[in-house]
């Protein structure tokens, strides 16, 4: 059994929720989330909440219960609240800037780094060079997150480059010469 896939969902005011087979459609005040479900998994709506119950019981269908159950919750909670993701670029003269939809970094390259931010995704940039995006769909500001941290992770010496907000870096010793 799912701990997870046999808690309901619950849908707040203001949130609407079709089902039609296995298709789900979420609308709320911030915008709209559809996704095809899993065949093995059938999901009713009773009252404000969504229940999910798996056709059948091997392995793979009740790995797929939990799944779906929170893949839908996130939809719900997305267009709600929606989701944010906060990064600090880390490092001497390293910046970061937001004109429209580009995001420009300056992270030790010899030339600046542009990243297009996905339809979907809004950014701001503070003067602390703090990133923070933010969505309604959780796995589309996880994604775009990732994607920027990789330009340029941060390396264990000196702390330098972009980093999540409550991540934390294990630093390194650097040379053994250097200490005397």
């Amino acid at each position: 059994m799912s701990r997870i896939g046999k808690q309901p969902v619950p849908v707040p005011n203001g949130v609407k929720v079709d089902i039609k087979g296995t298709h789900v459609k979420v609308t709320g005040p911030k915008g709209s989330l559809e996704r095809d479900l899993r065949p093995e998994i059938s999901c009713t709506e009773e009252g404000n909440q969504l229940l999910f119950t798996p056709k059948g019981t091997s392995k793979r269908v009740m790995a797929f219960w939990g799944m779906t159950r929170s893949l839908v919750s996130n939809m719900v909670e997305g267009v709600d609240k929606g989701f944010v993701k906060v990064l600090i670029v880390e490092g001497v003269g390293y910046r970061a800037n937001l004109a429209k939809s580009t995001l420009t970094l300056n992270v030790g390259f010899s030339n600046p780094v542009e990243f297009q931010l996905p339809e979907g995704i809004s950014a701001e940039v503070d003067k602390d060079n703090k990133i923070s995006l933010s969505g309604i769909d959780k796995e589309l500001v996880g994604l775009t997150a990732a994607k920027i941290r990789a330009i340029r992770k941060p390396e264990p010496y000196k702390g330098k480059g972009i980093r999540y907000v409550d991540e934390r870096i294990v630093r390194k010793v650097g040379k053994a010469g250097a200490a005397k």
